[in-house]
C-alpha cells in the first residue's frame, strides 16, 4: 500500500479535489518543491542513529589537523573534530527534522551523534543559492546545488574541492554521476552526489496517441491538438529539452550540447518555446501541480476548467497518478533522455569544514538515501539505497537505480555557461551563452502570448 507523508498530501488533495491553477508562472508558495513519492517503510530514528554512530567512529580515527583554510579554495586532506555547528543552504526538501513529519528526520540524528549543530537557509530559487554561496561575507560551510548554479560556483570560486577519501561511502555512489562535478583535467571532484532524476513525456493514454520523441511536446502541428491541455516545467533547463528536438530535426543548427548553445542556437530553441507558449495551459513549478491538472482540474477565472492529457513530466508524477488508476504513462523521448543531479558542495569560505564532511558521508549513506528518496519522488545517488529491506523495487526500477545502461544514455544537465562544454556549441569558436541569458530568455517564453 501506497503510504502518503508530508508533501504527498499535497499530490493526494490534488488528485481528490483537483485543485490547480490557471496558465500563470507558479511559485514556491509550499514549505517544498519536490512533492512526496512515498513507496515503503521510512527508516526509524533508531536505525539512523546507528549510522550516525558509525560515521562519527570512521571520522575520528581521521587525522585531528584540517588543511582547509577559510577563504581560500583548497581541497581537505584530513579531518579533526567536529567544530560544533554546521550552516548550509538549501532549496526546499532538501533537509527535514521531523517538522513536516515526525517520521521523517535525517538531521536530529546526525546531530545527536557528532555535536554538529545544523543551522540551514532555505532558499526559494537557484539563483539565491547561488548569491548566497558568492557572498564573501558569508561563511556558509555547504549547499546543496541544483545543475543551475553546480557548475558556476565551481567557476566562481565558491566551493572548495572535494577529497573523496574523507567521505566514507563515496565510490559507492553512482559512477556517472560522480564524473558530472570535476575540474577539466579530472584530477578534481566537487561534490558529493545526493539526488538525481530524468525527464519524461506523460500523456493521456485515452487522449493521446503514444508519443515517441520530444517532437510531441515542440512540433507545432503535433502540439496543437491539444491546446490548452499540455503541461511544462517552469525552468530555464527546459530550454535545453526544446533543444534536444532542434538538434535531431534542425540539423544545420549543429547543436551537440543542449545544454552548451550559442547565441544563434539558444534564440531557435526560445523561439521554439514561444510557437508552444499557446498551447500550454500551465508551467510547473511543484509536481503536484501537474499532477492536479492531469487528475481533473478546476475552473479558471474564465470558468472553464483545464484537463492536461500531455505533458512534460518526472517519474514521481506518472507514479502517484498511475497507482490512483488514472490512465496516464510516461515515455522517455527517442531524440534524448535529460536529467539533473543535486550534489553537495563544500562551501570554500567554510567555518566548520569538519561537520562539513560528516554531513558529506551522512548524506551519503544508504539509511538517509533512502528517506530523502522516498520523502522528494527522486533516485537516490547511492544504490545501496535499494538494498535489503530499504526502497520498495518498483520505485527503484521506475526510477532506473543501478541500471548503468540506462544512467548512461541520461544527458545530465550543467550549467550553461559562456565558454562552451567540450563537445558543445556548434563544433566551432563560438561564444556560448550562459545561464543568467537562459534565465532571461526563459521569462521571454513565459510573457509571450498564451
Amino acid at each position: 500500500m501506497l503510504r502518503w507523508t508530508g508533501a504527498g498530501r499535497i499530490a493526494r488533495t490534488a488528485l481528490t479535489a483537483g485543485t490547480t491553477r490557471t496558465a500563470t508562472r507558479t511559485a514556491w508558495t509550499t514549505p517544498r518543491t519536490w512533492t512526496a513519492w512515498t513507496a515503503g517503510r521510512l527508516r526509524t530514528r533508531a536505525t539512523a542513529a546507528a549510522l550516525t554512530a558509525g560515521v562519527a567512529l570512521s571520522l575520528a580515527a581521521a587525522c585531528s589537523s584540517e588543511s582547509h583554510e577559510t577563504g581560500t579554495v583548497r581541497m581537505a586532506t584530513a579531518l579533526g573534530k567536529g567544530e560544533g555547528s554546521l550552516s548550509l543552504v538549501t532549496l526546499p526538501g532538501q533537509m527535514e527534522n521531523g517538522g513536516s513529519d515526525p517520521r521523517v528526520d535525517w538531521v536530529t540524528p546526525f546531530e545527536e551523534r557528532t555535536g554538529c549543530k545544523v543551522g540551514w537557509r532555505v532558499v526559494r530559487t537557484p539563483q539565491e543559492a547561488r548569491d548566497l554561496m558568492h557572498n564573501k561575507d558569508r561563511r556558509y560551510d555547504g549547499v546543496a546545488a541544483p545543475p543551475e548554479i553546480a557548475g558556476q560556483l565551481v567557476a566562481d570560486g565558491d566551493v572548495a574541492p572535494v577529497n573523496p577519501d574523507l567521505v566514507d561511502g563515496y565510490r559507492r555512489l553512482e559512477p556517472k554521476l560522480r564524473g558530472l562535478l570535476r575540474s577539466k583535467d579530472g584530477t578534481k571532484s566537487y561534490a558529493v552526489p545526493f539526488t538525481w532524476g530524468f525527464n519524461l513525456i506523460m500523456y493521456d493514454t485515452q487522449q493521446v496517441q503514444a508519443p515517441t520523441g520530444w517532437g510531441a511536446l515542440f512540433d507545432p502541428a503535433q502540439v496543437r491538438r491539444y491546446a490548452g491541455k499540455v503541461v511544462m516545467r517552469d525552468s530555464p533547463l527546459t530550454i535545453a529539452d526544446a533543444a534536444l528536438y532542434l538538434r535531431s530535426h534542425q540539423r544545420s543548427l549543429k547543436i551537440r550540447d543542449p545544454y552548451s548553445l550559442t547565441p544563434k542556437q539558444l534564440d531557435a530553441a526560445v523561439r521554439l518555446l514561444k510557437r508552444q507558449r499557446p498551447y500550454v495551459a500551465q508551467y510547473w513549478s511543484q509536481t503536484s501541480d501537474a499532477v492536479g491538472l492531469f487528475a481533473g482540474g478546476r475552473p479558471n477565472l474564465q470558468g472553464q476548467v483545464t484537463n492536461a492529457v500531455l505533458g512534460a513530466a518526472w517519474p514521481y508524477q506518472v507514479d502517484v497518478l498511475t497507482r490512483a488508476g488514472r490512465p496516464v504513462q510516461g515515455v522517455g523521448p527517442s531524440d534524448g533522455v535529460s536529467g539533473w543531479m543535486t550534489a553537495w558542495m563544500v562551501g570554500a569560505r567554510a567555518a566548520h569544514p569538519n561537520c562539513a564532511y560528516q554531513w558529506l558521508q551522512w548524506t551519503a549513506s544508504p539509511d538517509v538515501q533512502q528517506q530523502v528518496a522516498e520523502w522528494n519522488g527522486v533516485a537516490p545517488a547511492n544504490p545501496q539505497a535499494c538494498s535489503g529491506d530499504r526502497l520498495k523495487a518498483a520505485f527503484c526500477n521506475a526510477y532506473h537505480v543501478g541500471d548503468r545502461e540506462f544512467i548512461d544514455r541520461v544527458l545530465f544537465a550543467h550549467t550553461p555557461a559562456k565558454a562552451c562544454a567540450k563537445g558543445g556549441g556548434d563544433g566551432g569558436d563560438a561564444v556560448c551563452t550562459d545561464y543568467t541569458e537562459w534565465a532571461r530568455r526563459w521569462d521571454e517564453v513565459l510573457a509571450a502570448k498564451a
